[in-house]
């Protein structure tokens, strides 16, 4: 499956049905956007994550992450691989010391929390960006000053086809000034949480 490295961007509201909206945006072709529709719960543990809070007890994809890495494995990166009948399917890839290797199905919402909790990358299959992605209509690229750095701990992963540290650090990076009005509205009514 041919993939596109892609960031985080910012989390909107669709106006119409008060749906949290967490957007992607290319690493490399920063005015790619990907919108996915996603629950409450998930937009509070991204928006955590984004924002840098550090919280007195884990929340469920702080939990995961621990589990992961007591077990001697860690996330390697996550995929948006499919989009079927409205709806967005991810893998998260994980690897042990000795190379192992397994993805795990999962929400998209659920790999974003848990990619920007660990420094993983995040990619979309370019299957997927043909069916769901827009470009943003702006003449200037968003403005990147002031975004907080990524993580500085984690691994790095290596794999030949896979993201250099590089891509690991621009995929967590946060996009705000990126506004609703910017995006297409008729991308947000086709998908389903």
């Amino acid at each position: 499956m041919k993939t596109v490295a892609m960031r985080v961007g910012e989390i909107l509201v669709d106006p119409d049905t008060d749906a949290p909206i967490v957007v992607l945006h290319g690493v490399d072709e920063p005015k790619l956007y990907l919108p996915i529709f996603i629950g409450g719960m998930e937009a509070t543990a991204i928006a955590t994550a984004m924002a840098g809070v550090e919280l007195s007890r884990p929340l469920t994809h702080d939990l995961l992450v621990s589990i992961v890495n007591e077990l001697g494995t860690y996330v390697r990166k996550v995929t948006i691989t499919d989009l079927i009948d409205g709806t967005f399917y991810a893998e998260i890839t994980l690897v042990d010391d000795q190379g192992n290797r397994v993805e795990v199905d999962a929400r998209p919402s659920d790999s974003i929390a848990v990619a920007l909790r660990t420094g993983a990358a995040i990619y979309a299959a370019e299957s997927v960006l043909a069916e769901a992605a827009g470009m943003l209509d702006v003449d200037e690229e968003p403005e990147k000053a002031g975004a907080p750095s990524p993580p500085a701990e984690g691994p790095t992963p290596t794999a030949a086809g896979e993201a250099s540290a590089q891509v690991v650090g621009k995929s967590a990076v946060v996009d705000t000034d990126t506004r609703l009005e910017d995006l297409d509205p008729d991308t947000f009514g086709k998908y389903k949480m």
